[in-house]
């Protein structure tokens, strides 16, 4: 490809709006032009990249016994009311009517696409296991589309659907998955990827995986221990504290007048919030019943969580004048309103804590919830930090750090086939429900976050199994002929090797060709120039500055494969 004719500008200037590096290089490199918000077209250069990303996909997948198919991007909405997500899932999903009037929607997933597909007459039990896999663009009408294309509203994904008769099959295949996914990622170039536990979301199903490229401008927080290698999402993570009782104290009511917030009340009554309950209000979306949440003071509460444990969508509440709840001084002792009273585990083991006293103006202090309060038990539902206890070694290590979700694995278990009817032939002639799992890889966001972790100042480095081309032949002065020729030779050759070559033979600055040259972020730069000839060579330099070698011109073309299949040979190696 020569350069002078491919279309996408790039230029200097950082572009208005642009809030991160992979969007700020992308864009200025022409890798990409915004359509919509969240929307965007690809030029050539991304193109490239997406499409060898796809390839190592579907090498991996191919490898673990994976059938390529395609699932529709417009499905009937009965598919989805079938597994009773139309209902349940919001704005994010796109519906619309078709000129019949049928209810239709645009996939953002396809679960009940895969089960349409598969489902019919029960496949007997020896037909089992298989896996199927598609790459396809889908839709989600994201609310917060930011980032170029971490976090877009139209993208493209590959998700996989495996099926089983035993949770035993599934778990055996799922850590073949897992594997898989620890090849793609290294063979992409970004070995560094790992994988935490995280929470199922809409998804649904018991055990599931992220895998989080540890950046600070990633939107996940990832928990992790360094002593055990405990890594999970925040959303997942188990919260544990110790309480060291102080002794016990009776019960006292004592006014606060104008201390609403228990960072106020503790500073007033010189208390640590560490030995507070504090009442966070939410209500569940599709009745507005009111949910109380008691937690240490210096606790938050994780609403992903605690979405989990009620089973139902939340919101934080609003609080009306009858429901009996006295706003700024909510407490479990005497609470006469109507609402649902949890207790957060971080509140066991405390004797002598501040909590509101249902009251205008007054708080208790010393209170002892086994003593003073009637309840079931306690949940976890409170968000960890920084220094709490590992769950795994124990610990007092856990440290949060950012990252960018670049795939997922889901055991999901029966949530679709049970609820749309995917049965198979047990051995004994009866009918049982196909157990499921899910894998999941964003193309264009894993490209992106690549740029984000592969860059320098001038532009991406991209690794050399998804660089757009492997090597970047500059000409610098072309309009000499002894460059034109030697340089047109070496392009003619490389080509007829298999070296895939963009070729600037432009007559622009050295500069210039070089800016551009960075934005492009090629592994391998060429130059031919009338000094380099001078001296019978040609410049061979890796983008990262990793080597800088005078080739003889004969002998270029050999030297410079030679050096892509060995670049090429060590990313790849990876079991």
């Amino acid at each position: 490809m020569k350069l002078a004719n491919m279309i996408g500008d790039r230029f200097r200037e950082t572009p208005a709006d642009c809030q991160i590096i992979s969007q700020i290089f992308m864009i200025r490199g022409g890798y990409m032009k915004q359509v919509a918000n969240g929307i965007y077209s690809l030029y050539m250069p991304a193109r490239r990249i997406v499409r060898k990303i796809e390839n190592i996909i579907r090498e991996e997948m191919d490898a673990v016994d994976g059938q390529e198919v395609l699932f529709p991007v417009v499905m009937p909405a009965d598919l989805w009311r079938e597994s009773g997500r139309f209902d349940k899932i919001g704005s994010e999903l796109a519906r619309f009517k078709d000129r019949g009037g049928n209810d239709m929607v645009l996939g953002m997933t396809h679960e009940e696409a895969s089960v349409q597909l598969v489902r019919g007459t029960p496949k007997p039990e020896s037909a089992f296991p298989f896996m199927i896999y598609q790459i396809q663009t889908k839709f989600r009408d994201e609310p917060r589309a930011r980032g170029g294309l971490i976090r877009v509203r139209e993208f493209t994904m590959k998700d996989a659907y495996s099926f089983h008769t035993s949770q035993a099959d599934l778990e055996k295949y799922y850590g073949r998955c897992y594997h898989a996914y620890e090849r793609i990622f290294a063979r992409c170039g970004v070995p560094e990827v790992v994988a935490v536990k995280s929470d199922s979301g809409m998804m649904g199903g018991s055990i599931s995986h992220e895998f989080m490229l540890l950046t600070d401008i990633g939107e996940d927080t990832i928990v992790t221990c360094p002593d055990c290698g405990y890594r999970s999402n925040m959303e997942a993570a188990d919260c544990i504290v110790k309480n060291v009782p102080v002794g016990e104290e009776p019960l006292t009511k004592v006014a606060t007048p104008d201390q609403k917030s228990i960072e106020d009340v503790c500073r007033f009554l010189g208390k640590d919030p560490v030995y507070s309950a504090k009442a966070v209000v939410y209500q569940e979306n599709l009745t507005d019943k009111y949910i109380i949440v008691f937690v240490r003071g210096d606790l938050e509460v994780n609403e992903t969580k605690l979405r989990n444990f009620v089973g139902c969508e939340i919101h934080p509440a609003d609080i009306g004048e009858d429901c009996g709840i006295v706003k700024g001084f909510i407490g479990p002792v005497n609470f006469a309103g109507k609402a649902r009273l949890l207790f957060d585990k971080s509140l066991e083991g405390c004797d002598n804590l501040v909590c509101g006293a249902n009251e205008e103006g007054y708080h208790y202090t010393g209170l002892n919830l086994r003593r003073d309060v009637k309840f079931d038990g306690f949940c976890d539902v409170a968000k960890t930090y920084a220094g709490a206890i590992c769950p795994v070694c124990g610990k007092p290590h856990i440290a949060i750090s950012r990252g960018i979700e670049v795939g997922n694995i889901f055991q999901l278990g029966t949530k679709y086939s049970h609820s749309m009817g995917l049965q198979y032939q047990t051995k004994d002639g009866g009918f049982a429900d196909v157990i499921m799992g899910c894998y999941g890889i964003g193309v264009g966001r894993l490209c992106a976050s690549v740029c984000e972790v592969r860059h320098d100042d001038y532009g991406p480095i991209w690794p050399i199994t998804i660089a757009p081309w492997q090597v970047h032949l500059c000409a610098m002065r072309a309009d000499k002929p002894e460059v034109k020729e030697a340089a047109d030779k070496l392009y003619d050759e490389l080509q007829k090797a298999g070296v895939e070559v963009i070729y600037d033979d432009r007559p622009v600055s050295a500069g210039v060709m070089f800016s551009d040259a960075d934005l492009l972020g090629v592994p391998v730069r060429v130059i031919v120039s009338p000094k380099t000839l001078g001296r019978g060579m040609v410049e061979v330099a890796a983008r990262d500055k990793s080597f800088r070698n005078d080739v003889p011109v004969d002998t270029a073309c050999q030297e410079i494969a030679g050096t892509v299949r060995d670049m090429l040979a060590k990313v790849n190696d990876v079991e």
